[in-house]
């Protein structure tokens, strides 16, 4: 009897497991960032913008997403500054979308086009990303109009020609 419990036990686990292994969220790209719950500064920042109106229309989008943490890295004072400044933080939130859905295997090295319209620089050694100068940390966060990868410092569009992040 103990071995019959055991094998039911067993065989219904992967179908147990399955309702609280992570998935994809479902949602547009903002709502999915809302429930990942590791992006209110990004959130707060696109609702700011009314980005956050365009990334929840169809798409598809790529979002290279910094994460609360990465904002944090920002020099004193900066965040609020931005907040302050519509155009400058909206030319850097759109540094950080690119058009199309783009999964981390279909990611190359070189340099891909954002919406802001000037390049980011995709480097990948040793199974690492780093776009710019940030990694990703975590990849390939499904939305219904996109994806999201999770990095861990803010793109700063380049001035002069330099590409730049927050490290």
């Amino acid at each position: 009897m103990l071995r019959k419990s055991l094998l039911s036990v067993a065989l219904g686990l992967p179908v147990l497991l399955g309702a609280f292994a992570p998935a994809a969220f479902a949602g547009d790209i903002v709502d999915t960032a809302v429930k990942a719950g590791d992006f209110k500064t990004l959130v707060t920042a696109l609702q700011a913008t009314g980005l956050d109106k365009t990334l929840k229309t169809k798409g598809p989008f790529t979002v290279f997403a910094p994460t609360d943490e990465a904002f944090k890295k920002l020099p004193p004072g900066t965040l609020d500054a931005l907040l302050k400044d519509k155009a400058k933080l909206t030319k850097i939130l759109t540094y950080h979308v690119v058009s199309g859905k783009v999964l981390s295997s279909a990611l190359k090295p070189g340099s891909v086009k954002t919406v802001e319209g000037a390049p980011v620089k995709v480097q990948i050694e040793g199974g690492k990303v780093e776009v710019n100068e940030a990694y990703v940390t975590k990849a390939d966060i499904t939305a219904d109009n996109g994806v999201i990868h999770v990095i861990d410092s803010v793109l700063l569009p380049p001035e002069g020609g330099a590409m730049k992040g927050s490290n």
